[in-house]
């Protein structure tokens, strides 16, 4: 009696674990929409936001079972597009308050940043951090920080040209012809990276041999942690093939495209209405976007695959820079809105400086904790200045 009894609750119990996020997502959506409609403006954003973090944990768990079938660099590149996705989603919803609101290109700048300043600092400093605390040290392929730090610090190179233009007596035309050539380029060098990374050097983006990652698998292998999860949890996307895991992505993207429209509507009032600052709505925006990379993260580290966290936190960074810009450039003028790409010092010097701690903190293949909290401590400092610049 008791046996049949525990069943149910234990199928109810794993169904709410497996599913929450999507019940959630949904209903906050909808809830969001309402409290819109009766000019909750204030309300309204804060159930848009939390209905597109629900979702957007969705998409990175589907996305998460996708990429273990493809293996990395591939899995982590399936990752890493996700997330960029719902940014550029939020990121141009918000844009498009700009034809009655020029003020919210700023917002919309600090975010393209500041999806960056989390993905490397929040993002890779909790990872580290927290791994480091259940590991003492962790190894990864050092090869992996090496080329994304280059790819980044010339990234940042090219957005520092059109501010320097801008700093000048030049013609605003001038601006924004030095800013579609500076989209042009960077989108050409996503694509030599993409060649780079899954065809040519796919061996930077490896997990190498030296970490104890291996060893951890086939330890919960013979303890039978996996069959039992396998016996306990039943999560429906483990059954859809490949075709089915992409359609779900792009079927919850597209739920999060209508939360994504409250968000930004009363949310550009909202932070006018208080004087948020670009910066800290900027900040805002991204960790919305990235607060599922954060938990796949925290749990990669937990199970000592760093490697993984280093390809998500780079790669997101690398993917948010080279591909946000072009696209939301050309979106920008499709829509017929002025967007050109002259970031104020703050912006552009916050992201020198987190590239070359990312540097530093990862360039021997092994981080520690200590690391992880240097890239918090760089995020608050930020965040501080954020709020008052």
């Amino acid at each position: 009696m008791d046996e049949t009894i525990q069943k149910p609750n234990n199928k109810l119990k794993f169904f709410i674990e497996d599913y929450w996020d999507i019940f959630l997502g949904v209903a906050s959506i909808l809830f969001a929409f309402y409290l819109h409609k009766s000019g909750q403006g204030g309300m309204a954003t804060l159930f848009a936001a939390i209905g597109i973090g629900s979702l957007s944990l969705t998409v990175s768990e589907v996305a998460e079972i996708l990429s273990e079938r493809l293996q990395e660099p591939y899995g982590s590149f399936v990752l890493t597009m996700s997330a960029v996705v719902v940014e550029i989603i939020l990121l141009y919803v918000i844009l498009l308050q700009a034809v009655t609101n020029p003020e919210v290109i700023d917002t919309v700048k600090g975010g393209i940043i500041s999806a960056v300043i989390v993905d490397m600092n929040v993002l890779l400093g909790l990872a580290v951090f927290l791994g480091g605390l259940r590991f003492t040290e962790q190894e990864h392929n050092k090869e992996t920080s090496s080329a994304y730090t280059t790819i980044l610090f010339v990234t940042a190179a090219a957005l520092l040209v059109p501010g320097v233009l801008s700093s000048g007596a030049h013609d605003p035309s001038v601006i924004e012809d030095a800013s579609i050539a500076i989209a042009a380029l960077l989108l050409l060098f996503y694509f030599v990276i993409l060649v780079f990374q899954t065809k040519t050097h796919t061996h930077f983006f490896k997990q190498t041999a030296r970490s104890r990652i291996f060893r951890m698998k086939r330890k919960m292998a013979k303890e039978n942690l996996e069959i039992q999860t396998q016996d306990e949890d039943d999560y429906i996307f483990e059954k859809f093939n490949i075709l089915g895991l992409i359609a779900s992505i792009f079927l919850f993207i597209a739920i999060i495209a209508f939360g994504a429209e409250v968000f930004a509507t009363d949310g550009v009032k909202l932070a006018k209405e208080y004087g948020i600052s670009a910066g800290i709505s900027g900040l805002i925006i991204a960790i919305v976007a990235v607060s599922p990379e954060i938990v796949t993260a925290i749990k990669a580290a937990k199970n000592d695959e760093i490697q993984r966290v280093v390809n998500i936190a780079m790669g997101a960074s690398t993917v948010s820079i080279l591909l946000t810009v072009p696209i939301l450039m050309a979106l920008a003028y499709a829509s017929d809105i002025r967007f050109t790409l002259d970031f104020n010092p703050l912006e552009i010097g916050a992201l020198i400086l987190t590239i070359i701690l990312a540097w530093k903190t990862t360039d021997e293949g092994q981080t520690n904790y200590f690391e992880g909290m240097s890239h918090l401590m760089f995020f608050l400092a930020f965040a501080i200045i954020a709020i008052y610049y």
